[in-house]
């Protein structure tokens, strides 16, 4: 979704960048449960999170990235597939090291902190309770640890993104209906891959989420050409703001939560709605999530104001963490989980809470910068 103001499809937009980091920031923060600064990010104001964020964005991405191989049927696809699947590839290695070292990081706050309770927390203790099972679980994706499982997502959506980068380019409108209905079919039979050995599906279940990938990967193949997937209308500014400021007020007043919680249960005894459409479940991506996070990406891109806020030299920190999403995504992800041990150790305490976050937060700018700008090692002939 772009400006009314479309650049060139060479030019790289920097909000998507700039989007990114601030839902890394975010996701970090938010994976750091009980810290001081949790009360301020976006999940707080509104039915949606960065995780859904996030997503939409790696969908854009992917769109941008590898649409081209896709839009005529030539050899090139040859060539698509193998970059997509490559970089699927990639994801894995850095989802198994980023378990490994997450357990690991468990495994010191344990060894030197004395206080052992994060590796009893995350699905982490079916290690403990069914070691052999569950390390082929790890191996195989069916089991994954809290905090540490939004790359598997990633990664199994980007293994079928070449059918729906094809689709995209040919039916884009009948490929977003194809998506919506298998979110609202997951949702209703409550379908996705399993847990194993624990029960239950994928937390990030990829049937129901695959409609915020979708709607991203659409919007980044019609940015490759030029075009929008939805017209900026006023009406439609209008509307999308209206609906953010309720949920935001929905989200801080008890009395206005009260009273949609009312509504959302009414209409579902009246009209016999699916579960799905009226409940908050993050694994499904219920509808009142799905709505916010549409309708907030909807209201960000048809403000031009927003892209020249996202091009000033203020947003470069977060542009950067953007550039260099997979590894500061993979260092948070570890990072978080020795904190919340160390936070098992600290409790509530505000200096400890800003020396953690605000830490984590520096190692994390330190990596993306060296990753951007340390000169790269000539290749071996």
């Amino acid at each position: 979704m772009s400006s009314p103001a479309l650049a060139p499809p060479s030019t790289r937009d920097p909000r998507l960048d700039v989007f990114r980091g601030l839902c890394l920031v975010m996701i970090f923060i938010n994976h750091v449960p009980g810290n001081a600064y949790e009360d301020w990010t976006s999940r707080n104001f509104g039915f949606s999170d960065a995780a859904e964020g996030f997503v939409m964005m790696s969908g854009i991405a992917a769109g941008l990235a590898y649409s081209a191989d896709f839009r005529e049927a030539s050899m090139r696809l040859w060539t698509g597939l193998g970059r997509v699947w490559h970089r699927v590839w990639t994801l894995y290695l850095v989802h198994i090291l980023t378990t490994l070292a997450a357990l690991a990081a468990a495994a010191s706050v344990a060894l030197w902190l004395g206080n052992a309770e994060s590796l009893f927390e995350n699905q982490m203790k079916w290690l403990w309770l069914d070691p052999l099972r569950t390390v082929i679980g790890l191996v195989l994706l069916s089991h994954q640890f809290g905090y540490v499982n939004i790359l598997p997502l990633y990664l199994a959506l980007l293994a079928v993104a070449p059918l729906m980068l094809f689709a995209a380019w040919r039916w884009p409108r009948r490929l977003l209906a194809a998506s919506v209905l298998l979110w609202l079919v997951a949702g209703i039979w409550r379908l996705g891959p399993p847990n194993w050995p624990s029960s239950g599906v994928w937390f990030f279940n990829p049937l129901a989420w695959q409609v915020v990938f979708v709607t991203g990967l659409v919007t980044g193949v019609m940015l490759k050409d030029g075009r929008r997937l939805v017209p900026v209308r006023r009406w439609l500014q209008v509307v999308t703001g209206l609906f953010l400021l309720y949920a935001a007020l929905s989200a801080q007043i008890p009395a206005v939560s009260k009273m949609t919680g009312y509504t959302l249960w009414l209409a579902k005894e009246t009209f016999h709605l699916p579960w799905n459409l009226t409940a908050f479940d993050k694994t499904y991506v219920a509808a009142p999530r799905l709505l916010h996070i549409l309708a907030l990406a909807y209201f960000l891109s048809s403000f031009p104001i927003i892209r020249r806020a996202c091009a000033h030299w203020i947003a470069a920190p977060f542009e950067l963490l953007g550039r260099q999403a997979l590894p500061v995504f993979a260092l948070g992800s570890v990072l978080c989980i020795g904190l919340q041990g160390i936070k098992h150790v600290t409790g509530e305490n505000l200096l400890a809470d800003s020396l953690l976050i605000w830490g984590g937060l520096a190692l994390q700018f330190a990596l993306a910068a060296a990753r951007q700008y340390w000169p790269k090692p000539a290749k071996i002939r």
